[in-house]
């Protein structure tokens, strides 16, 4: 015995919310994802958080070791990855490497995923 079921249409009255804003292009996720693979690491968020939270936003590779508990090449390469991803800048005071919260790179971040 066969039996019919009946069809409803799922489609009638469907929630279809309607975009406010344009949502993020390929190039953008793909920059996006770089940048947050970046800061996706605890000790670069410590390593982050350290530069802004000195003197001019800016620090000295040296001033940088003792407080996370890396050695200095790991630090480096964090630091490295940080710079990479925009969020440092670096510059040579004779041996030293000193690093520099670029104004506005955490606010890029947000501004991203935050709806306007």
């Amino acid at each position: 015995m066969t039996t019919l079921l009946e069809v409803t249409d799922i489609t009638a009255g469907a929630c279809c919310t309607p975009l406010v804003r344009e949502p993020l292009s390929a190039t953008e996720a793909e920059q996006l994802a770089t940048t947050m693979k970046a800061l996706a690491d605890p000790a670069r968020l410590r390593l982050l958080s350290i530069v802004a939270a000195s003197e001019n936003s800016e620090a000295c590779v040296c001033d940088l070791i003792e407080p996370v508990g890396l050695s200095q090449p790991t630090v480096s390469h964090h630091l490295k990855i940080l710079t990479a991803a925009g969020f440092l800048e670096r510059s040579k005071r004779g041996t030293w490497a000193y690093f520099k919260l670029v104004p506005g790179a955490l606010d890029r971040v947000s501004q991203l995923l935050v709806a306007s």
